[in-house]
């Protein structure tokens, strides 16, 4: 089950933040009225040492940068597993937490930004729907995307592609060993992307979908290895959290024994 951390820091906010200001208000005039020398009660001290660090946690992680642990390989060789990246919570406009109501408009997706959203599932009932993806933006609102064979193509005008190289993964990274890479192009921005080999023609999710308004098509940099919106449609504007922005750890396992990358800290993610 998702953890909602957006849902008990706001909750631990509003009871440390009511607590405190009931006791400025009303309880600390009738405790200092019948006894000038006594002293907060325990619940009263925490709500006060408790509630400005909460709140500002709250404040940091709903309107500025989130926390977020890559758990799959579907955005290799650009993300690994066990990556931790921050969010940038501002560029796409500012949002209530847990409503994820934008209140503030300020920007929108573009294509080749990658983006964290809430999944929307396979449809109604899917027990994943909210889990937070990570994906690339490859369609915008109106846009028609043709994926055939791992080729994309936008409103008739195909991305361009050329082979720089062959992967290799490190710890839990190492599965996709030997696949190809390649530096994918659209509209002057590049990433690359990985392609295994073996994959019989006709075996990859190939078609063309119209994104509707307020949606936007995604797709992983592992392309043989993404559950994406090839397989499960479009991502609503309500869902997205924010851009994808810098990794700040790479460690997975107990005591980061699966893989510990330290040149990773610090690297812009495009």
């Amino acid at each position: 089950m998702k953890i909602d951390f957006a849902l008990i820091l706001t909750l631990l906010s509003a009871v440390t933040g009511l607590l405190w200001l009931a006791d400025k208000l009303v309880l600390e005039k009738r405790r200092k009225a019948a006894d000038p020398e006594a002293k907060d009660p325990v619940p009263v001290e925490y709500a006060k040492s408790l509630f400005p660090v909460i709140f500002g946690v709250l404040v940091l992680r709903s309107f500025l940068a989130e926390p977020f642990r890559i758990p799959s390989g579907s955005m290799m060789p650009n993300l690994l597993i066990g990556d931790f990246i921050l969010v940038n919570k501002f560029d796409y406009g500012i949002r209530l937490p847990v409503l994820n109501n934008k209140v503030v408009e300020l920007g929108q997706p573009a294509r080749g930004d990658v983006m964290v959203f809430r999944y929307p599932g396979m449809g109604a009932g899917d027990p994943a729907a909210g889990t937070d993806y990570i994906k690339r933006v490859i369609g915008l609102p109106g846009d028609t995307v043709t994926v055939e064979e791992n080729r994309v193509a936008v409103n008739g005008v195909p991305f361009t592609y050329a082979e720089s190289g062959v992967f290799v993964g490190e710890g839990v990274s190492s599965e996709m060993t030997g696949s190809r890479v390649y530096t994918e192009t659209l509209e002057g921005r590049s990433h690359a992307m990985l392609e295994m080999d073996g994959v019989p023609l006709g075996y990859r999710r190939n078609g063309s979908w119209t994104v509707p308004a307020g949606h936007y098509f995604v797709m992983g940099d592992n392309r043989d290895r993404s559950a994406d919106s090839r397989e499960w449609g479009f991502v609503p504007e309500q869902n997205i959290v924010g851009r994808a922005m810098v990794i700040w750890l790479n460690c997975s396992g107990w005591f980061c024994t699966d893989s510990f990358q330290p040149s990773r800290i610090g690297t812009k993610i495009d």
